[in-house]
């Protein structure tokens, strides 16, 4: 089987480098790198969510490399040009579990010959992942940026008998089923075995699907004015807006084409145009979104929850800084969560960020606020 290429560097800003590295775990990782690696330069890792890739990034990996770092961002596992990880719904689920993803970064550093880094930097699903690698390894992972997900410390350990939580727990699905408005959390529906088919799929095509979910979760969609929620519970879930909790008889791509924008919508979209957005839906066309959904089923069925309570009580001591837009649901998405990242998890924390103007993907949307606040974040904690 031939090896995928680098992504096309005429896709790429002119000083950001495409290429790979065997990571130890068995994936050979694709990334992307910008500043020149040299001795005494600080490096900086960068971790996306979903539906995103390394190619997230490319609007703050100048600003980071000009202000002194070697900035890398990967491909995770599940993801773009990264390849050795298992495709099929019904594979290595195990392999998606927190403690291998964060295995996974230290691998590939390792690989680049890094005992260190100045931070770990992740954005939506890469912000807890980047939250754990701080909370396990501080010796490696020197600061940390959490972006648009707030992370609320590793779980309780479990005493008595094994009881599900959160996700995990089908009372609170059951609970939004049964609302006169009868509903889903969108975590659980990313978790089904039908959800990538949905996606690959779906009547629009993956580009227009991208487009309308980007733009509903973006500072574009006018309704996003989050606030926080009183409870865990049904009722208080179901004020968000449908791309967090989905009508029950709807797939996301329903959910995403409801809020289609229109052409002169999409015209007018500076942060993301449609030559850039091609990007995604190229990659997404050829390796599907499975590997990103893996994601969410660890979360919605408890996978590696045993492994993450071996550090209940432990806080994040190393310097951190949460980034989210204003418009973001994202920070309150997990009610109770931005306040225990703030009052109890992260020890050092310098600063919260809700930036005007952007909403869930606020480092494509904002990049040179994001940028600005980083380097002062890396410069103070370095």
């Amino acid at each position: 089987m031939t090896e995928i290429a680098p992504l096309d560097e005429a896709v790429l800003p002119a000083g950001i480098r495409s290429r790979f590295m065997p990571n130890g775990n068995g994936l050979r990782m694709h990334f992307l790198e910008a500043g020149e690696p040299s001795p005494g330069r600080p490096c900086v890792l960068l971790l996306h969510g979903f539906p995103e890739l390394a190619y997230s990034w490319r609007k703050v990996m100048l600003p980071l490399a000009a202000a002194g770092f070697h900035v890398i961002a990967p491909d995770q596992r599940g993801y773009g040009r990264t390849t050795g990880w298992d495709a099929r719904y019904d594979g290595d689920l195990a392999s998606f579990r927190v403690m291998n993803l964060v295995r996974d970064l230290l691998g590939l550093l390792a690989a680049l010959g890094y005992g260190s880094v100045a931070s770990v930097i992740g954005h939506d699903f890469g912000a807890p992942i980047a939250s754990w690698c701080a909370l396990i390894r501080p010796d490696v992972f020197r600061s940390v940026a959490i972006m648009s997900a707030p992370f609320s410390g590793p779980p309780a350990i479990t005493t008595g008998p094994p009881e599900p939580r959160g996700l995990a727990d089908s009372r609170i699905h059951e609970a939004l089923a049964s609302l006169p408005r009868p509903r889903k959390h969108y975590q659980r529906y990313y978790s089904t075995p039908q959800a990538n088919a949905d996606l690959c799929d779906c009547p629009q095509g993956i580009h227009d699907f991208l487009r309308g979910y980007y733009h509903h979760k973006s500072a574009d969609w006018a309704d996003n004015r989050p606030f926080r929620l009183a409870a865990w519970s049904a009722e208080e879930l179901a004020r968000m807006p449908t791309y967090y909790i989905m009508d029950l008889d709807r797939t996301m791509a329903e959910t995403a084409a409801a809020e289609m924008p229109t052409a002169a919508q999409i015209a007018a979209c500076r942060w993301l145009p449609d030559a850039e957005l091609r990007v995604y839906s190229e990659e997404y066309r050829r390796t599907g979104f499975q590997g990103g959904l893996q994601w969410y089923r660890f979360l919605t069925q408890d996978v590696g929850r045993s492994d993450l309570e071996v550090f209940s009580g432990r806080t994040i001591d190393v310097p951190s800084l949460f980034i989210a837009g204003r418009s973001d649901w994202g920070v309150y998405q997990s009610p109770g969560a931005f306040e225990r990242m703030q009052g109890t998890v992260c020890t050092r924390m310098t600063g919260c960020h809700l930036i005007e103007g952007a909403g869930h993907w606020v480092q494509q949307e904002q990049p040179e606020q994001v940028s600005e606040h980083l380097v002062r974040f890396l410069k103070d904690a370095g």
